[in-house]
């Protein structure tokens, strides 16, 4: 099976183009090579390709900054998708593209999760770009799934826990303020990238929830994962009112994964037991990557 992934350099990224290429051909793409952003580009490249799947993990993911930044955000995140979309649906491509717990507003009661065909209401403009993304995949491309993940974390690139640990590291006495009143399941980024391999030659299309099992504040995710570390820190839980941020963030980000768990091919664990394994694999690296 030939498989392009693009938004290769990524956190999830990287995973699939390690994992992925266990009997298959993969081919990860980014910028420069390919503009999602860029109708002309992606139409080229997919066309010299002619991949049997799509796996768009590209993303303008900074939430912040997407207030702001408008034009780009909607650019990658609802141009690119519809522009991969109609590229595969012409190729007779499946298309697998990731999305967010942000197109839901979090303001169902904790721990009650998001289902698939819970009605979406995003209250940020990366939510609101995210969504439109999913509406232009959905309209585009006969063979696609849309895969809603959340609270993503890996050994690549910038994440929370990596941030929680380089701020211990540096100053373990330095008490960290993390909120204690938001809600989901952290997600390794493997463990998603395994449940990609079991969808590559399923029928499912559509809607596919795709996290952890079980739930957390931030808060107690980050001292899960720091005691995990054996590291010193100093932490107290706060609320969202005490730190603001430009973009809202839902409340409430559990998501149930009621489609795979039908079809019988759920790849995920709990949320701690992906943690510990994590953590067993990379200490070493993470420690001196947070050292710099």
């Amino acid at each position: 099976m030939k498989i392009v992934i693009i938004g290769a350099s990524g956190q999830l990224g990287s995973d699939c183009c390690n994992l992925l290429a266990a009997g298959n051909e993969t081919i990860g793409c980014d910028l420069p090579r390919v503009d999602i952003g860029n109708e002309s580009s992606i139409k080229e490249y997919l066309a010299a390709q002619r991949p049997d799947v799509i796996v768009n993990c590209a993303a303008y993911t900074a939430v912040d900054a997407c207030e702001t930044e408008v034009e780009l955000s909607w650019r990658i995140n609802a141009e690119g998708p519809k522009y991969l979309a109609k590229a595969a649906d012409k190729l007779g491509s499946r298309l697998i593209h990731i999305s967010t717990d942000y197109v839901f507003d979090g303001k169902k009661p904790a721990p009650e999760p998001y289902i698939e065909t819970d009605p979406t209401n995003p209250l940020s403009q990366y939510g609101r770009s995210k969504l439109a993304g999913e509406k232009a995949v959905a309209d585009a491309c006969a063979n696609h799934v849309i895969l809603r993940t959340a609270w993503l974390y890996s050994a690549y690139g910038r994440n929370f826990l990596k941030t929680m640990l380089k701020l211990a590291v540096a100053n373990p006495d330095r008490e960290l303020k993390v909120v204690d009143d938001q809600y989901g399941s952290l997600t390794w980024s493997r463990t998603l990238t395994r449940q990609i391999q079991q969808l590559l030659n399923s029928d499912i299309t559509g809607i596919v929830h795709a996290t952890s099992e079980g739930s957390s504040t931030w808060y107690e995710a980050a001292r899960y994962f720091l005691d995990a570390m054996d590291v010193a820190y100093a932490m107290r839980p706060c609320t969202t009112a005490e730190y603001p941020t430009p973009a809202h963030r839902p409340t409430n980000s559990i998501l149930e994964n009621g489609v795979l768990k039908d079809a019988g091919i759920s790849a995920f664990v709990g949320w701690q037991e992906d943690l510990d394994s994590f953590v067993a694999e990379y200490r070493q690296q993470l420690l001196v990557e947070a050292k710099g």
